[in-house]
């Protein structure tokens, strides 16, 4: 049954094109590597532009973000604890994004890109801690444009076998996730010793 929700979706989104992906990973029925991947098989079809898949992949993951930072602001922790199953978050999930963003700061925004499910749920605490909006946007555009660009690329490579995609993009995600979190590092490092030469 799962699959065949997965594919009626696909069939929706092939139909409107790059706004199919963009609305598809805007309200992400389903994981937007997969998105991202068949948007990737259809420039490989030659239905798409490869940077229309990119950009409208960007701004897809951009606005569903936007999204979640706005209901974390707005909703905080009561409302998702009553609604956030609808939206495919659990608690556990939050709890971890919640310590991870009040321990290592905005960064996390950026870092939390390239970690399936706290994907989302760290827009949850930046939204409910009242991040700047553009701040917020900066770093969740740094952490997406590299994600759509990895799985639209290698979906268009993969051709056919799209659905291979975690299999073969797995081993470039890595390398940017540990390269992210040195940066969060360095990141949390910097404000400390900043806030530390504040004080004296």
């Amino acid at each position: 049954m799962l699959h065949g929700l997965i594919q009626s979706a696909l069939h929706f989104i092939e139909g409107l094109g790059v706004w199919g992906i963009l609305l598809g990973l805007m309200l992400e029925v389903i994981p937007s590597e997969i998105v991202l991947a068949f948007g990737g098989y259809l420039v490989s079809q030659g239905e798409l532009s490869l940077i229309g898949a990119i950009v409208f992949g960007t701004i897809g993951c951009l606005l569903q973000q936007v999204i979640l930072y706005w209901i974390g602001r707005y909703g905080g922790r009561p409302f998702l604890d009553r609604f956030g199953k609808f939206l495919h978050l659990k608690k556990k999930h939050l709890d971890i994004a919640e310590g991870w963003f009040h321990k290592y700061g905005a960064g996390m925004v950026f870092t939390a890109r390239f970690i399936p499910v706290l994907r989302q749920a760290i827009s949850i605490p930046a939204g409910m801690a009242r991040m700047p909006l553009s701040k917020f946007m900066l770093y969740t555009l740094l952490g997406t444009i590299p994600w759509a660009v990895i799985f639209v690329y290698f979906g268009r490579t993969l051709g056919n076998n799209w659905e291979q995609i975690n299999e073969v993009a797995g081993p470039y995600v890595k390398p940017i996730i540990f390269a992210s979190i040195v940066l969060t590092a360095l990141y949390v490092l910097w404000k400390f010793m900043r806030r530390d030469k504040t004080a004296k």
